[in-house]
């Protein structure tokens, strides 16, 4: 399995923290949100390579860093040769790049948004996704708020946890799921991101592609519990540093 980590975003609205330093790369207590990402992924088996793709203003700086760290699997940094927001390839666009420049075809990937920092174990999700096999999966995550929902892709699942939609910011939430920026997206399915994009689909958000598989395949929903931010502004950033600082050390260990 190919982990893929999204990291090529400009994160505009945390300037001026991120308009020299990528967002993944900022630092929760001592240490990148991208280390507390990858500490999630260790206990997950059948990981054979880290692939983390990002814009051309900040692949040295993952460079860099991927120099002077030391994990179980071998980490690559993907450049996709964008600089700014205006020519960027948007999310499915940076898998599909990666897939080609790297050479995956006939692997299943674990999608993550370089942004998230969670607590969950990621080996519950994969062993869920497994059995769903040739379906792809998402993880969602109970705000339990349908004013709070209202800020994020909303998914509405039935009792055999198959996502009957999946809504981008609706403004009349069919639950309080969300997407959480986690994706498993089985070696079966991979043909289905070219065939995606050729159709002219939105290439940003994986949200969009996931709505898509929903409405043309089956799409399933794994709820993880623990604790999960999405970092998308200075205040997101603020409160997820101030939960995990204090338990980074812990959470390396």
């Amino acid at each position: 399995m190919q982990v893929i980590l999204l990291c090529a975003g400009y994160a505009t609205r945390l300037y001026p923290l991120t308009q020299n330093q990528p967002k993944p790369l900022l630092p929760i207590g001592s240490r990148p949100i991208l280390e507390c990402i990858l500490d999630r992924v260790k206990p997950v088996a059948g990981v054979d390579r880290i692939l983390i793709v990002t814009n051309h203003q900040f692949a040295g700086h993952f460079e860099k860093w991927r120099a002077n760290v030391k994990y179980p699997w071998p980490i690559e940094v993907v450049d996709d040769l964008t600089t700014s927001n205006d020519n960027r390839r948007g999310a499915i666009g940076d898998i599909v790049y990666t897939l080609k420049t790297k050479q995956v075809s006939n692997e299943d990937l674990l999608v993550i948004a370089g942004d998230n920092l969670f607590d969950f174990d990621l080996s519950h999700f994969i062993e869920f996704s497994e059995k769903k096999r040739p379906n792809p999966v998402i993880a969602v995550y109970d705000v339990k708020n349908l004013d709070l929902a209202k800020q994020y892709g909303i998914v509405k699942i039935n009792a055999a946890s198959r996502v009957e939609q999946f809504l981008e910011k609706p403004q009349v939430p069919p639950s309080t799921l969300a997407s959480s920026g986690i994706y498993w997206l089985p070696k079966e399915t991979n043909a289905l991101l070219d065939q995606y994009l050729r159709e002219g689909h939105n290439p940003d958000q994986p949200g969009h592609y996931m709505r898509w598989l929903a409405e043309t395949q089956s799409l399933f929903a794994f709820p993880l519990e623990g604790i999960w931010y999405d970092i998308g502004d200075l205040t997101s950033y603020q409160k997820a540093n101030t939960h995990f600082a204090g338990a980074v050390s812990a959470i390396k260990k």
